[in-house]
């Protein structure tokens, strides 16, 4: 049945099912044992850290995740739930029909039933900060020199957007949008940099090759978006949008701002190594 998105799907590349322990349950042809068990573990990873940014897409009951999404410059991985405590992982080339492979990855989820339901060890909604922990909170409008104007700036512009926050390739906040005090700021940077890890070591399953360029990680939850993008050399930008929310238009004016805040925090660090 899985092979069926191979078969099924053109520029499809392989499938996987695996439990949110990170076991494989069962994937196309093609791939090797270690293949399996490193995807089967990062996506695993992701899932977990995913669900500590749930807050950061927005206050709701409703915290549902729906999907995740990884680029590269040569492909694509596309992770969707399949059972409780079970997902399903696809790679495909960069052209591929996105509409086709989600729907036949849903269609399998539909067929694999509670054949492939792996109850979770933990409670996904133990992991989500409740609404007075100061995990979940927002603190004005941030630290004094914290605040990047021009990503308030992409926010206005961007109809649905909410955050932003930029990370250094040392996995430590450099600046955010108004809004996002220190505390949010080192739990989302935290939970993004080990995001970024996991979504790094699927290029192999994404494209064949270790060192394909990563460009994107979106996670699409019931309440709205998260996604990560590359920001230079090592570092990466973190938003969170809602659910109506043009996420091209929104990435494409946080990509625009990019070499800016490059040169800038370059300069700023040149500064600080000559004072």
């Amino acid at each position: 049945m899985v092979q069926d998105i191979v078969d099924n799907v053109p520029r499809a590349r392989h499938a996987v099912v695996l439990s949110a322990d990170g076991i494989a349950r069962g994937a196309t042809d093609g791939l090797t044992t270690q293949d399996v068990r490193t995807i089967s573990a990062a996506m695993a990873g992701m899932q977990s850290l995913s669900r500590a940014t749930t807050h950061f897409a927005g206050a709701s009951q409703d915290r549902q995740w729906n999907q995740t999404i990884i680029e590269f410059a040569q492909g694509w991985v596309f992770l969707i739930g399949a059972g409780q405590g079970a997902y399903l992982a696809a790679a495909a080339e960069p052209d591929v029909d996105m509409q086709q492979i989600s729907f036949r990855m849903h269609r399998l989820v539909a067929r694999l039933g509670n054949n492939l339901t792996s109850p979770p060890r933990v409670n996904a909604a133990d992991a989500v900060p409740a609404a007075g922990d100061p995990a979940g909170q927002q603190e004005g409008a941030g630290s004094s020199g914290f605040v990047i104007p021009e990503l308030d700036e992409a926010i206005t512009a961007a109809r649905g957007a909410r955050h932003a926050l930029l990370l250094g390739a040392d996995g430590l906040p450099r600046g955010a949008s108004s809004g996002i005090g220190r505390d949010m700021a080192d739990t989302i940077s935290a939970a993004m940099t080990g995001i970024h890890a996991y979504s790094r070591a699927t290029a192999p399953f994404a494209s064949g090759r270790r060192d394909d360029d990563w460009r994107q990680t979106v996670i699409e939850f019931q309440h709205g978006w998260i996604f990560l993008i590359a920001a230079g050399e090592g570092a990466f930008l973190a938003a969170a949008a809602e659910p109506d929310c043009d996420i091209e238009d929104f990435s494409t004016r946080l990509s625009e701002l990019v070499p800016v805040l490059t040169a800038r925090h370059a300069s700023r660090g040149e500064r600080a190594r000559h004072a």
